[in-house]
């Protein structure tokens, strides 16, 4: 019996049809669907453990059936398949919390470790969250399993991007990251050498939980990355 089950969600019917044979033959169960519309209710409805989206798809854009899923389901793996190769895109897909992003051609070699890398985080996450878990640094509380953030009697907005970096950070406290290391442990993949996504994040992230504060969290390392200070 397959271990993980993938939703194809593709308008090219070949590719699909490609894409489910080789995930068939790697041990997955696969369901594909050929539209937006369809696939959104699909993925609704279904229980799968990661998702291939397309971006351009018709009756409903990969992007909104990305916004709309992860209303319900904040955690299943999202890996967003584009023929367009703009960072403004990517990051704007994974801002609404992609895990990962494929750009069209790809080598199916690659899709497949990427999934891999994806399926291996996740459940790294879930075993995480099967213990109530409360981490804290100086006045800034965080309950990861409810996700709530606070500091200073504050509640704190964020996006599940920012949230899976605000908890590494302070799973890794006072430790130096690298960009690498952040784009390898929260994105789950080497981002094609362009690392500049690390910092739109971080940016986002500073704003949130530093601007308004007396004593700031987040720390530039010059040359080497970032690292989060405090006791």
């Amino acid at each position: 019996m397959p271990e993980h089950t993938i939703l194809v969600i593709e308008d090219e019917e070949k590719l699909a049809r490609v894409l489910t044979l080789e995930l068939e033959y790697e041990g997955y169960a696969v369901q594909a669907a050929y539209n937006g519309k369809d696939g959104l209710e699909e993925a609704l409805t279904g229980s799968y453990d990661l998702l291939l989206l397309d971006v351009m798809l018709p009756e409903m854009s990969g992007m909104e059936i990305l916004r709309r899923f992860r209303r319900r389901h904040q955690h299943t793996p999202v890996i967003m398949l584009t023929a367009k190769d703009e960072v403004s895109d990517k990051v704007s897909g994974l801002d609404l919390g992609a895990n990962d992003y494929v750009t069209k051609p790809f080598e199916t070699e690659e899709l497949l470790a990427r999934i891999r890398a994806q399926l291996r985080t996740n459940t790294a996450n879930t075993a995480h969250s099967a213990k109530v878990e409360v981490l804290t640094i100086d006045t800034l509380t965080v309950h990861v399993n409810t996700r709530d953030i606070i500091r200073e009697d504050r509640h704190i907005e964020v996006t599940p991007r920012e949230f899976d970096l605000l908890v590494y950070f302070l799973r890794n406290k006072n430790q130096v990251l690298t960009r690498d290391q952040l784009l390898e442990s929260v994105w789950g993949f080497d981002y094609a050498g362009d690392t500049n996504v690390v910092d739109v994040y971080i940016r986002y992230l500073r704003k949130k939980i530093d601007t308004g504060f007396s004593t700031p969290l987040i720390h530039t390392v010059r040359g080497v990355g970032y690292q989060m200070k405090g006791t």
